[in-house]
């Protein structure tokens, strides 16, 4: 087992690092430096960061784990994930460059309404708060275990403290420091991933056609599911990792928010295209790593069952690394997997920021004063991260499954309808008649298919939903907003 102090004087020389970054960022900062870093983000440096942030904590502990349990079948989401990235360059973007959008829920309001506008926000709000709040619980779970336990700090504790950390290095540079340290994590994560399966390699001295071999004779190695009925199923796969892509992305604030820091539209659909291509990469290197561990275990004679039928395959890769891979690998997956969690929290941090900000109260016209708009922005800035923390402590009582699948289940429930709101807005051109009754139909909405999903195989001749529930929820908004809208030929601007 490797010492809690060693992992602790690295981590502290890593946070070390990220407020140096911080300081040279937040320098002459004021209210745009926070909301769109001035727009003079380079493209290649924002698509470089965006790795980090898109993968996170949880595919760098999930994916891998969960390959004991779905083989490779994750990369069925994966390749669907390029579809999505294209629809994002050729439709989103050129649509909020155009509107010269801060918040790319001010769409909907141009469209349909203050109430859109606003429930877009509060559903986005929601969805970031709990996906980004289990993706950052990860990385303090780990921490956890194997390093503050041994102090009998409680989690709470460890969860203030990263959190508190997260609000210091944000607080005044907000997306132009997120954009810079998101490319330190980048590096690290990578780093930490490229290094633990080199160092597997070189500890069983077998050969990648060899680990593949066993891999295969183990049967982890399937990635396509043929089977219609299973939540798995390689159409389903990719067609959802395509929705998840254009709501988890294109749709998102979070992950806007840095696109539109870069100077123009060319440079953001350059790095939406090129960050797109990479990540299937390393997509793919997070499920052979996941491989590579089992094959490891199975070589050791490292008995994985229990985490397994427990439910709690995201300890497999930790489990691993401190208690048979030596000191130097911990270290690296310690740096690596905080990398991954700051990546995801701090952009989040200053993402629901934005959107409470121009979302909800409307920042931009609720005071001439400069100084006072900094005041009300620090402030909401404080409220969230209490929020984050409040949402993981909460969560440290019921963690029991697949952080990767409660993720994409919350984003199911929480994006469909805001897909469906901009489906709308995008390929209509009805007008709303009763814009009071959208945020009924947006909480309707995920409440049938809740209710759906309960009873499908009853229902649906044995049929069992995966994520595609996510187009079903957009979908009924959809067919919602038709019912309360009529044919207009006179749009509101």
């Amino acid at each position: 087992m490797v010492n809690p102090k060693l992992i602790l004087v690295f981590f502290a020389l890593y946070t070390l690092l990220l407020f140096v970054i911080m300081w040279f960022t937040s320098r002459k900062a004021n209210n745009a430096t926070y909301f769109t870093g001035n727009r003079k983000s380079p493209w290649f440096v924002v698509a470089y960061g965006m790795i980090g942030a898109s993968l996170s904590g949880v595919t760098f502990m999930s994916v891998p784990g969960d390959v004991a349990n779905i083989q490779f079948t994750y990369f069925g989401i994966v390749l669907g994930y390029i579809l999505g990235y294209i629809a994002i360059a050729y439709v989103l973007l050129p649509l909020y460059y155009k509107l010269n959008v801060t918040s790319v829920y001010e769409v909907l309001d141009g469209r349909m309404g203050n109430e859109a506008h606003k429930t877009g926000a509060v559903f986005f709000i929601l969805s970031r708060l709990l996906g980004s709040a289990l993706r950052m619980y990860l990385v303090i779970y780990v921490l956890q275990i194997f390093v503050f336990d041994a102090w009998n700090i409680p989690i709470w504790l460890t969860s203030l403290v990263m959190i508190i950390i997260i609000l210091l290095y944000t607080y005044r540079g907000g997306i132009k420091t997120v954009v810079w340290t998101d490319t330190l994590q980048t590096t690290f994560m990578l780093a930490a991933l490229i290094l633990t399966i080199a160092i597997i390699f070189n500890k069983l001295n077998i050969s990648l056609s060899d680990a593949f071999a066993q891999m295969k004779d183990a049967g982890y190695t399937k990635v396509f599911e043929t089977d219609w009925h299973r939540p798995n199923y390689f159409l389903k796969q990719i067609i959802s990792g395509m929705f998840i892509t254009i709501v988890m992305t294109g749709l998102d604030q979070d992950m806007m928010q840095k696109n539109l820091t870069c100077r123009n539209l060319k440079d953001a659909q350059r790095n939406m295209l090129t960050f797109s291509g990479i990540l299937v990469f390393v997509n793919a290197l997070f499920l052979l790593l996941g491989g590579m561990l089992l094959v490891y275990a199975q070589n050791q004679g490292i008995d994985l069952s229990g985490f397994i039928q427990d439910h709690q395959t995201d300890r497999i890769y930790p489990e691993i690394v401190f208690r048979s891979l030596g000191p130097l690998t911990a270290i690296v997956f310690v740096v690596g997997l905080i990398s991954a969690g700051y990546s995801s929290a701090d952009g989040t941090l200053t993402a629901l920021t934005t959107s409470i900000c121009y979302d909800l109260i409307h920042l931009d016209k609720l005071s001439n004063d400069e100084n006072k708009k900094i005041r009300i922005r620090r402030l909401i800035h404080v409220l969230v991260a209490a929020a984050f923390l409040i949402t993981i402590v909460i969560f440290s009582k019921h963690h029991n499954n697949s952080l990767i699948t409660i993720i994409f289940n919350v984003a199911s429930y929480t994006y469909g309808p805001i897909l469906g709101m901009f489906v709308f807005s995008i390929y209509t051109k009805r007008q709303i008649k009763f814009p009071k009754f959208i945020p009924l139909i947006a909480l309707l909405s995920p409440i049938l298919c809740l209710l759906l999903n309960r009873f499908s195989e009853q229902l649906l001749w044995g049929y069992k939903f995966g994520f595609e529930l996510l187009i079903v929820n957009g979908l009924l908004t959809f067919i919602g907003l038709l019912a309360i809208s009529t044919k207009s030929n006179h749009l509101k601007n």
